[in-house]
């Protein structure tokens, strides 16, 4: 009961923290949109490549730029930790009795409410702009569990990262040289028979893929619940894993401190 209502304490701080940003929160929601318009005229003529396998690109593209926005958002989160970090708030949490998981989950929590919120925004512009969905109700639940597990973990390897190297230039680096390609490898802007393939080889291990394959899957006319579920337990066991290595880093800090 302690630690519930340590990490009940641990959200709210960060949910206020987040909603005195009104840039960044204006940012998380518009960048998204912007993304969409964008790549949505850029490639627009893309489908009329054979074999594609979309009505149009807007319902293609619309759940790659919700798995792109939550993870990408996810890799920024090790900056807020290392803000507390240079401020000493940390560190005077640390000598308090709060549950030491609170310091971590409480964070996630606040990502996983903006996730909801940017998806939500996302896939009612996309309708806006020509996407189509179907199998509504599961599809966009789907969506919204496979975004929120890969943004976790990647949010949980942002946190560790943070304590370890306590560096603003080391987590941008960081970011930069991992979230990019891991987008790029994937098949957010093209479909997989269209892409190298040496590329189509790296899908298969690259977690945004994962993302990808059971998002879209879930939101077809009828959903091949196999791969779906098969890509969602990868990304369980990923998220499981990225937490174990994030506590890790939070006790070698309390052991350096």
């Amino acid at each position: 009961m302690n630690a519930l209502s340590d990490t009940w304490y641990m959200t709210g701080r960060a949910f206020r923290a987040f909603l005195r940003q009104p840039m960044f929160v204006a940012f998380t929601l518009i960048q998204p949109m912007i993304w969409l318009l964008l790549f949505g005229q850029l490639f627009k003529s893309i489908t009329q490549l054979p074999d594609f396998g979309a009505p149009n690109y807007e319902t293609y593209l619309v759940p790659s730029i919700v798995v792109m926005s939550a993870f990408f958002g996810a890799g920024w989160g090790g900056m807020a930790i290392l803000d507390d970090l240079t401020r000493g708030v940390l560190d005077r949490f640390l000598i308090s009795p709060v549950s030491r998981s609170s310091l971590i989950v409480g964070r996630l929590l606040v990502q996983v409410l903006a996730i909801v919120i940017q998806a939500a925004i996302i896939l009612l512009l996309g309708l806006a702009v020509g996407a189509s969905y179907h199998n509504v109700v599961m599809g966009v639940l789907v969506l919204m569990v496979a975004s929120n597990l890969l943004a976790t973990a990647i949010g949980a390897l942002s946190y560790g990262l943070a304590l370890m190297v306590r560096r603003e230039e080391s987590i941008i680096a960081a970011s930069n040289f991992v979230l990019m390609p891991l987008q790029f490898t994937s098949t957010g802007f093209m479909a997989l028979s269209l892409i190298p393939h040496w590329m189509q080889e790296v899908t298969k291990y690259n977690p945004v893929n994962w993302t990808l394959v059971a998002g879209r899957g879930a939101l077809e006319s009828s959903p091949n619940w196999g791969p779906i579920f098969e890509n969602l337990g990868y990304l369980a066991i990923l998220m499981v894993a990225c937490g174990w290595v994030s506590t890790r880093a939070f006790r070698s800090y309390q052991r350096s401190m």
